[in-house]
């Protein structure tokens, strides 16, 4: 948001600060107009800072990406993220979401990433809300922009084989992959032209695991070699679970490929289905029909430069840094309050 800021608002002047910087507490309040405090669970420390903040006129507003503040859904975070059920899981899981709603709710405001999660937080803290989707950064569009140039310079050629890449990051998302699991075992079975990529944490369980030579494994990347291995695949997959918890998350899984020239095959959850132009710039594939869609893509790669450059497009239209400035300063500076 400090890039989208400095890019489109000069005027405007952003910094961050970390939490093991709040002894300087009154040294930020008195040099900001604004305070946004990112997903933090509650301290005392941020409780003085939002306290001091609001008592010296300066409005504080709680940014949050993901439905993780109120425990009325921990049991579905938990179920969903194939999480631990012991006590201390427990205690952990409805500790840290409780402390992140109280911090929540001793803010003016909050900003979150799209408009189903941001009726869970008024429906949570009755407060106004606004929406900043997430988005790309300085550093992802330049090296996605050298992979695709790279790709238009080839003529969008392809090797012999077919990539499929999972990109799972956390070691959270096993109940998710095993939407496709066995789809993509069976397709891996009979198809030798493909090809399975996995970053990140997980495991490949099942029958995938007596198909070890057809798999990629990468460990956990950095943002920008994950740009990288992103734009290597030809179908970038992306299952979700269908549930509230899900729904609220963002679409940053389409758009990071999407930058690189990388098709996505997803779960029609709330923000995937709106970030997919189906069967234009994606496809998107209920968990009954992942068979189905992923061989009509694999049968449409004839097409695949087309659909490659509308997806380049939309992503750059719709999630480059400087497209997000006004829905920033329309929260920052209180336009537009939802709720």
């Amino acid at each position: 948001m400090i890039e989208s800021l400095g890019l489109a608002e000069p005027g405007i002047g952003a910094a961050w600060f970390s939490a093991e910087e709040l002894e300087w507490a009154d040294r930020i309040i008195d040099r900001a107009d604004t305070i946004v405090v990112c997903r933090a669970r509650y301290t005392p420390a941020f409780g003085r800072l939002i306290a001091t903040a609001r008592s010296r006129g300066r409005r504080v507003l709680f940014d949050v990406d993901d439905l993780i503040f109120d425990t009325r859904f921990t049991h579905m975070v938990m179920d969903t993220l194939d999480q631990n059920t012991t006590e201390t899981d427990l205690d952990f899981w409805f500790g840290v979401m409780a402390r992140i709603g109280e911090t929540m709710r001793l803010c003016d405001g909050v900003i979150l990433t799209n408009d189903y999660l941001a009726r869970r937080a008024t429906d949570f803290c009755g407060l106004p809300s606004w929406v900043v989707p997430n988005f790309l950064n300085g550093a992802q569009l330049d090296l996605s922009a050298r992979i695709v140039e790279r790709k238009r310079a080839s003529g969008w050629r392809r090797d012999q084989r077919i990539h499929l890449g999972y990109f799972s990051g956390t070691p959270s998302h096993n109940r998710d992959f095993a939407i496709i699991a066995d789809t993509l075992a069976e397709l891996l079975h009979r198809d030798r032209r493909l090809v399975l990529r996995i970053v990140g944490f997980l495991e490949p369980k099942g029958r995938l695991t007596g198909l070890a030579d057809r798999l990629e494994r990468f460990p956990l990347q950095d943002f920008i070699n994950l740009q990288r291995l992103i734009g290597e695949v030809e179908l970038n997959l992306v299952p979700l679970q269908d549930n509230t918890f899900t729904n609220c998350k963002s679409e940053l899984k389409i758009f990071e490929a999407a930058i690189t020239g990388t098709i996505s095959v997803a779960s029609p959850s709330f923000t995937l289905k709106r970030a997919i132009n189906e069967g234009e710039t994606g496809y998107l594939a209920p968990a009954y029909r992942w068979e189905e869609v992923l061989l009509r893509a694999i049968d449409r790669l004839d097409d695949y430069a087309r659909m490659a450059e509308a997806a380049v497009a939309a992503a750059e239209e719709r999630y480059a840094p400087t497209r997000q400035a006004k829905a920033i300063t329309d929260a920052v500076f209180g336009e537009r309050a939802r709720g």
